[in-house]
């Protein structure tokens, strides 16, 4: 990764997903959407181009004889690499950025009338008591909480809360961990990766599935579709202006943002498919 640049893959995706809020933020401020929709409309233009389009664009274009690789396995093992490796950084973005973005306001519901846009907290009056759903723990033993396991238990419970590492650790993010430890270490790549590996199914069955994750993925959209494509209270202005900016805005600010890392040399020197 550090000879030949490609620590830039991950860090990219990053930078567009800070650039797409950007840029989503200016446009739901100009258009003002329903107040249910506001983040909505920022996360959508944001982090709406990241997806698995690309896997299909690598497909088709290592089977073309000009190819930037020129080989056509070579291709689509560099193009299916570049793209993974980018992606699992759009699944932590997901269970993180976008999770908090979409949960609910403090009001408990989207569907606020009268309103435009969102507040950071609820007006101070006529505000009823909060009762939490969960009865408050029990307290501890004192021996417990001042022997040196009590305390290191709890410190632990305490960074898990904060840094919300149960939302963080979804099954996405886990197997890209578990695949570039595996990747990382020549034992455990001998043991799954290579041709004669003693756990080659595994590799075989990830395939399989990979090859169906496309498909299954536009049948569940397609799904989604039946009734009507989108929303009736998110109105046309705000449907336009997402589709706008994803396709004129947001692209333009992706390849400057490239553009830039190759001139300052973060780039790897005629790696065509990168």
């Amino acid at each position: 990764m550090q000879s030949m640049c490609r620590w830039f893959i991950p860090f990219n995706a990053i930078l567009a997903t800070i650039s797409g809020s950007l840029i989503g933020f200016l446009v739901a401020s100009i258009i003002r959407p329903p107040y249910s929709f506001f983040k909505f409309t920022i996360v959508h233009i944001g982090i709406g181009n990241i997806g698995n389009v690309p896997l299909v664009l690598i497909a088709a274009l290592c089977r073309d004889e000009s190819n930037p690789s020129g080989d056509s396995l070579k291709c689509s093992e560099d193009g299916n690499a570049y793209i993974s490796f980018g992606q699992w950084v759009g699944a932590i973005v997901l269970y993180t950025y976008v999770y908090q973005m979409l949960a609910p306001p403090p009001e408990g519901t989207f569907y606020v009338e009268d309103r435009d846009l969102p507040i950071k907290s609820p007006p101070t009056n006529d505000v009823p008591e909060k009762i939490p759903l969960l009865p408050p723990p029990e307290p501890q033993p004192t021996e417990l909480i001042t022997s040196k396991e009590g305390k290191i238990r709890g410190f632990l419970g305490y960074l898990y809360e904060r840094l919300k590492l149960k939302q963080i650790l979804q099954p996405p993010i886990i197997a890209s961990i578990l695949a570039m430890v595996i990747g990382a270490v020549p034992l455990l790549k001998r043991l799954v990766l290579t041709d004669d590996a003693p756990f080659l199914f595994i590799t075989d069955s990830c395939l399989i599935l990979g090859e169906v994750m496309i498909p299954c993925i536009l049948l569940a959209l397609g799904g989604n579709l039946v009734d009507r494509p989108g929303n009736l209270k998110l109105g046309f202005r705000t449907t336009a202006a997402i589709i706008f900016a994803r396709l004129v805005l947001v692209p333009p600010a992706g390849i400057g943002i490239v553009t830039l890392a190759d001139k300052l040399g973060f780039l790897p020197p005629g790696d065509k498919m990168f």
